[in-house]
């Protein structure tokens, strides 16, 4: 459960009643930071990116944002209310 001013670390909506923890650097890549994230943009980063993608990227959210799926997920889901849940489209 997230305290009260916690946002998502991805779209920067105020986190819900469940909150997901997500490595920046996949720890199969040695990484070891977490950053909190809504369910659906967890499933939405690691259904448009590889682990050996997001270890290139690092804890840089702008560079996620560049990604075109990424950023276009994102403008979807920003006017979503935080407990918002929807299926999400598998990598193609």
């Amino acid at each position: 459960m997230s305290g009260e001013g916690d946002v998502c670390w991805l779209c920067a909506r105020p986190l819900g009643r469940r909150t997901e923890w997500h490595h920046p650097v996949p720890k199969s890549r040695g990484g070891r930071e977490t950053v909190p994230l809504h369910p659906i943009c967890h499933r939405a980063i690691h259904a448009s990116l590889s682990n050996a993608q997001l270890a290139k990227m690092g804890a840089d959210a702008a560079a996620l944002l560049a990604v075109e799926d990424v950023g276009r997920f994102v403008r979807w889901v920003s006017g979503k209310p935080p407990d918002f849940h929807a299926p999400t489209r598998t990598r193609k």
